[in-house]
């Protein structure tokens, strides 16, 4: 069983991804000048998803606006 999954859905249907703690997995969901990335890892024992704004197909990297940290175990 995989550690991250990603799922994305679109007019050809759902697509699905597997991640594990050494991977993670990420996706970009864009138009043409506006996105998102969000980044999903495992560090120091812990899940970690950072959320960037993007410039879209332009620009695919950006700006971190969001961290997400697992902290079920606390």
């Amino acid at each position: 069983m995989s550690h991250f999954y990603a799922s994305i859905q679109g007019n050809r249907g759902e697509a699905t991804r597997m991640g594990s703690e050494e991977s993670g997995v990420e996706g970009h969901i864009r138009g043409w000048n506006i996105g998102v990335r969000v980044v999903c890892t495992h560090e120091n024992g812990k899940d970690v998803i950072r959320v960037y704004k993007t410039g879209g197909s332009n620009k695919p990297y950006g700006t971190l606006v969001l961290t997400f940290y697992d902290d079920s175990g606390e």
